[in-house]
């Protein structure tokens, strides 16, 4: 079990150099290198030193064959919780985020844009989770006549998704009904959460005349199903292919890793509680899955206004740079948030 003496701010100091070192080089760090290296105002002996503490407490180890060392999990974190600033996106990536973000024509356009994009940005796998739809409103519903007893049921929430249903009645629809049909579900719908939706408008029926009723119950049951189907949590993965980039950093083989990412449930899981909708960093041997003990996964929510509607985030191995890939992913997120309370 390691100690848990607190750390001063030299040790943190050694202790930061030696992630940031790591990172950018690849290779196990020296107290020479250190000392080279970064300004650290102490003697290479008190560098020694100081490795030598943190090594004792776990926050940095040596590979078997190397003079150098390299940090561990429990390095990592610190790092990520006491050392690292979010590096902040330039005006030009900023921009670049934004032009690229806004050409997109729909919500499936937008979350492909997304996920291709922060692929491109950390060099990592990205993964988007779709909008919840059971966090998401009505935004709006629309009837549209397509022959006498044919109509077509469109629903638009406020995270952009469209879902269409065609409508067999059992009767011809007259425009008057139908436009009154609109009217009400527009009125009892609109800014209301997808799941309160069933319950606001069974009783719609009873305001019709006797022979619409079962026209009126007919678009009903059609809307509530597709509510229903809508809850499943669908994902978006890409870069996959940066993982290659990395083989040294999987201590055995990559495929466990891929094998991971295959899983839809796995990745849910990974990015954690849609409610959480702040940073996340869960590094190595914290991500549940045995699969993705090399790997640390980046998360934050994004949505509209406050609200969180769904996560994405990154994966790659441990040896991460967490500063920019989180400034990455934050800016992301905010973006596509605008895209969202915009559209």
């Amino acid at each position: 079990m390691y100690s848990e003496r607190p750390l001063d701010d030299r040790k943190l100091a050694v202790l930061r150099a030696i992630v940031q070192d790591y990172v950018g080089t690849e290779e196990p760090v020296g107290s020479k290198a250190l000392v080279e290296r970064h300004n650290l105002g102490v003697s290479p002996a008190t560098v020694r030193n100081d490795m030598a503490a943190l090594e004792e407490d776990g926050y940095i180890h040596q590979p078997h064959t190397s003079a150098g060392r390299i940090p561990t999990d429990k390095g990592y974190r610190l790092f990520v919780d006491r050392l690292a600033e979010v590096k902040p996106m330039t005006a030009p990536e900023r921009r670049a985020i934004r032009h690229f973000l806004d050409g997109a024509v729909d919500l499936d356009d937008t979350v492909a844009r997304t996920v291709r994009l922060l692929a491109q940005l950390t060099r990592q796998v990205a993964v988007v989770q779709y909008p919840s739809l059971s966090r998401s409103t009505v935004r709006h519903v629309e009837l549209v006549a397509l022959a006498p007893a044919k109509v077509m049921l469109v629903l638009i929430t406020n995270t952009g998704r469209v879902e269409q249903r065609m409508v067999d009645c059992p009767g011809a629809v007259g425009e008057t009904v139908l436009a009154d049909l609109r009217a009400k579900l527009n009125t009892q719908a609109v800014g209301r959460p997808l799941p309160e939706v069933p319950g606001l408008l069974e009783d719609l029926p009873a305001a019709f005349e006797p022979a619409d009723r079962p026209t009126v119950s007919t678009v009903l049951a059609t809307l509530f199903e597709t509510l229903a189907e809508q809850n499943e949590e669908r994902i978006m993965l890409a870069g996959t292919a940066n993982l290659t980039r990395f083989g040294h950093d999987f201590p055995l083989t990559i495929q466990p890793v891929l094998e991971a990412l295959e899983e839809q449930v796995v990745l849910l899981r990974l990015l954690g509680e849609t409610a959480d909708a702040g940073m996340t960093v869960r590094i190595g041997h914290e991500n549940a899955y045995e699969g993705l003990n090399s790997t640390s996964v980046v998360s934050v929510g994004y949505g509209s206004g406050d609200q969180s509607v769904a996560k994405l985030g990154v994966i790659g191995p441990t040896r991460m740079d967490y500063p920019g890939t989180m400034g990455a992913v934050r800016a992301v997120a905010r973006y596509v948030g605008q895209i969202l309370a915009e559209s």
